[in-house]
């Protein structure tokens, strides 16, 4: 039994295990739970930071923020949130064919703290350096740390590997849990950029906890699975150098014209957003070096992807549309106690952290009784659900109006159905993922899968940069009307998709 448990780690004989997993499950649980509170801490102040203007002394407000519109910090937030996930893609790329996993998410640790001292240094400037520092640095590090959990299991079929990944799920909420008390705290209601700092600390920790436990990693991580060709290399910077210079030239060209705005970098972003995840689907899909088991897996996996954008869309409004919600429009006081309106992004990943274990001990308890959903059914549940919460929160939007504030209940309402929604969707596609993945492409499946969180924020940042009023109830219940609908079409094409699927359940 020790062995079996322990197999895939870097030293078969250890009796050692992570609650049963393999002990390298503990190196990269520790390593996500730093990463997490640094992205999670800086994220929390993010919107609040755009929005503010000058201090304001009947509220003892800092001030000394981006002094931006509602929209456009909606927008930029997306924006930002989907260009995580988008270099995820040349995250897992990177993983597969240049430095391997494991040099790769060490790599990672270095550009993400960069970010956020980046981040940490007053000025506009610095702030969007910083910006692209973490978007890059968190792309690199997502889509293979997630790799390194596949690696320690016996293949697709461990009966532990649904579990693993939900023990890794609970790093990651942890450390989302802990930052915006933190990190939030610190800088929205002292300084903005000490917060940052802290950040900064936390990804310092994460990269640290990580070179210290390599040894118990598979030998996998280490390895680069299809290594670019000499040829393959000087073609690849040959193409990027290109790129860089064209993106310079025509900027370079908008700035000396006056004509640059911020929309000037939002709108491409965003419709880039929306394009390269069609574009790299299509381009998996059409690889003739695919089985035509291989192949029809991916005809599959086009539907989880596409019911996950829907999903992610509304999801990720927890950082930007209910947060403005919750520091306008929501009491600050509970039983006569105040608090920082960041606490309530650590609701999210409390949640998590307290049904996470149910959910887990759920299904294996349902999949010893052949009763189990399968994963088709898991995201129709969370789609509902995440429509479900949208539904709820138009109560509270028109309850608030001038002086008047709604009880902090109903964004903890909110914020606890997206949860049990979150729960159906993201550690199970997490894995479904893995499962799925034609083998040429393994870590960049990975990234593929980050692609529908781009997809679902480019969405949202679209709608912002148009000007549509995101507190508005009509916009509100249309999406959660639209993944609803989402939802009940992938119920009802439960059957096809699972034939499409093969083995995978």
């Amino acid at each position: 039994m020790a062995s079996s448990l322990t197999k895939g780690s870097a030293d078969p004989s250890t009796e050692k295990t992570f609650f049963g997993h393999p002990r390298g499950l503990a190196t990269l649980f520790m390593t996500e739970m730093w990463e997490r509170f640094s992205y999670y801490g800086m994220r929390a102040l993010l919107v609040y930071y755009l929005v503010s203007g000058g201090a304001d002394a009947a509220t003892g407000s800092q001030g000394g923020g981006l002094a931006m519109t509602a929209a456009t910090t909606t927008a930029i937030y997306s924006v930002y949130v989907s260009m995580v996930y988008l270099m995820a893609m040349p995250g897992g790329w990177f993983g597969d064919r240049v430095w391997g996993a494991r040099k790769t998410v060490a790599i990672a640790g270095f550009v993400i703290i960069a970010g956020h001292v980046s981040l940490a240094v007053p000025g506009q400037a610095m702030f969007f350096v910083g910006l692209i520092l973490v978007a890059a640095g968190s792309g690199l590090l997502k889509a293979n740390i997630s790799t390194m959990v596949g690696h320690l299991y016996d293949g697709p079929e461990d009966p532990r590997r649904d579990g693993g990944f939900t023990l890794f799920y609970i790093g990651i909420n942890l450390g989302a849990f802990v930052a915006p008390l933190v990190v939030g705290t610190v800088g929205k209601e002292h300084n903005w950029h000490l917060g940052f700092a802290l950040a900064a600390v936390g990804m310092a920790l994460g990269l640290t906890q990580f070179l210290l436990g390599t040894k118990h990693l598979s030998p996998k991580s280490s390895l680069v699975p299809n290594p670019l060709t000499p040829e393959e290399r000087k073609a690849v910077l040959t193409k990027v150098a290109l790129a860089v210079l064209g993106v310079a030239v025509f900027y370079g060209a908008v700035v000396a014209l006056g004509a640059y705005t911020l929309n000037w970098a939002l709108v491409p972003l965003t419709l880039a957003g929306l394009f390269i995840p069609i574009a790299v689907l299509t381009r998996i899909k059409r690889d003739k070096d695919l089985s035509v088991t291989e192949q029809s897996k991916m005809t599959a996996y086009i539907f989880f992807f596409i019911a996950a954008a829907v999903f992610w869309m509304i999801y990720d409004q927890g950082g930007s549309t209910l947060s403005l919600f919750a520091d306008d429009k929501t009491a600050d006081t509970v039983f006569g106690l105040g608090f920082s309106a960041t606490w309530y992004q650590s609701l999210n990943p409390l949640f998590v952290m307290a049904l996470a274990p149910v959910f887990a001990w759920l299904w294996l308890w349902l999949a010893r009784r052949n009763q189990e959903p399968n994963t088709i059914v898991k995201f129709a549940m969370g789609l509902v659900l995440i429509g479900a919460s949208f539904f709820v929160f138009i109560v509270p939007m028109n309850m608030a109006g001038g002086d008047v504030k709604v009880s902090p209940m109903w964004l903890v309402s909110i914020y606890m159905i997206q949860t049990i929604g979150e729960l159906c969707v993201s550690p199970v596609g997490l894995s479904v993922t893995t499962k799925m993945a034609p083998q040429k492409y393994a870590s960049q499946m990975m990234g593929v899968w980050f692609l529908a969180v781009t997809a679902g924020d480019c969405i949202t940042s679209l709608l912002s940069i148009a000007k549509v009023d995101l507190n508005g109830t009509w916009i509100i219940g249309f999406e959660a009307l639209a993944a609803v609908i989402a939802g009940i079409a992938v119920y009802s094409y439960r059957k096809k998709v699972q034939s499409l699927m093969g083995s995978v359940h």
